[in-house]
């Protein structure tokens, strides 16, 4: 019995160095192609980043204008006031 286990030891650890020497052999190449990955930037990623900085120009080129609108409103309603102090007769 000692003796088949023993033969049949290197054909069991066969697979096991043979599974072994496939993932040495092919950890560099995993470990590049997931540099450049990161490193690249895919389509849809780029597309997806310059639409994110459109909203972003678009709402704050939105906020601008509003407040200038604001802006403006509040010195019309003074160039009012000021133009209806002055056309009060005074006492």
């Amino acid at each position: 019995m000692r003796r088949m286990l023993l033969l049949a030891l290197p054909v069991l650890l066969s697979g096991c160095l043979v599974r072994t020497a496939a993932s040495v052999v092919t950890l560099p190449v995993k470990a590049v192609s997931a540099g450049v990955d990161a490193a690249t930037t895919s389509q849809s990623e780029a597309d997806e980043r310059r639409g994110r900085e459109m909203r972003e120009e678009e709402e704050r080129l939105g906020r601008e204008a509003r407040h200038r609108e604001r802006e403006q409103q509040r010195r019309a309603r003074e160039q009012q006031e000021s133009e209806e102090d002055a056309a009060e007769p005074s006492l």
